[in-house]
């Protein structure tokens, strides 16, 4: 794994929980504005642990949503200020659940700017309660015998959707993971792609990243790792879903 070093401005201090994946998320999308050259960036965050992480953005501008309008927000601001590189962070709650609309739309009609929505199969910041991605038998504040999917539905997958579906046209969309070197290194490479999308005006891209929560899991990181990786990676494969143009093949 190469390890370069960015601007202080570009990261800052967080009070995540220790093991969380988010921190090394915020990491990966500063060593891509660096290694792109962006200098004028700005983040639109949901509600959710996204939250808990706003410090470590440093010195980026910084817009807080109402919980679910990450995609809203950041349509407006980056159709009134197109020269900025811009993205939501987001959680699986709060943009697949909460948002879903206001994350459909904005991939429906490819706006030019990256989300990327950190997937922890729970609602993270309120006590881990259940999501749509919480995985069949997982155990939440809102599942204490197990998520039965059979009266709550199957986990959810976004982006296969967006890239699948007939009359959606994004530009990028992949799922990475934060859980060993290998699956970082792949994460770093999907959020390039995307943010060089923008760059270069394709439209929409989303990445969502598997990221560990060994708060609400209950697990020690070694064991969230184990887990994302024996388990959690079966049900949302790792890869690009949809390549940019002229990437094909």
């Amino acid at each position: 794994m190469t390890i370069t070093k960015t601007k202080p401005a570009k990261t800052g201090y967080h009070n995540l929980c220790p093991g969380c994946g988010h921190g090394v998320i915020v990491r990966l999308i500063a060593e891509v504005f660096e290694e792109l050259g962006v200098e004028k960036e700005a983040v639109v965050l949901g509600v959710g642990c996204s939250c808990t992480a706003t410090p470590a953005f440093g010195a980026m501008d910084r817009f807080q949503a109402a919980h679910g309008r990450g995609t809203a927000t950041a349509t407006a601001i980056k159709r009134c200020r197109p020269e900025i590189t811009l993205f939501t962070y987001q959680g699986d709650g709060d943009a697949y659940v909460i948002g879903l609309s206001e994350t459909v739309n904005a991939a429906y009609r490819n706006e030019n700017f990256v989300a990327v929505v950190i997937n922890n199969n729970n609602f993270g910041m309120t006590g881990g309660q259940m999501s749509w991605t919480t995985m069949p038998g997982q155990v939440t504040e809102t599942s204490i015998h197990g998520r039965d999917c059979g009266y709550t539905g199957e986990p959810f997958h976004l982006p296969e959707i967006i890239s699948e579906i007939r009359g959606f046209h994004p530009a990028y969309v992949a799922r990475g993971a934060v859980y060993d070197v290998k699956s970082i290194n792949q994460t770093k490479k999907m959020l390039k792609n995307a943010f060089q999308a923008q760059l270069n005006n394709e439209g929409f891209s989303l990445v969502e990243i598997l990221s560990p929560c060994p708060t609400n899991w209950h697990m020690t990181p070694l064991q969230c790792k184990e887990h994302i990786e024996d388990e959690i990676v079966k049900e949302y494969p790792l890869g690009e879903l949809k390549v940019r143009k002229g990437e094909e093949g």
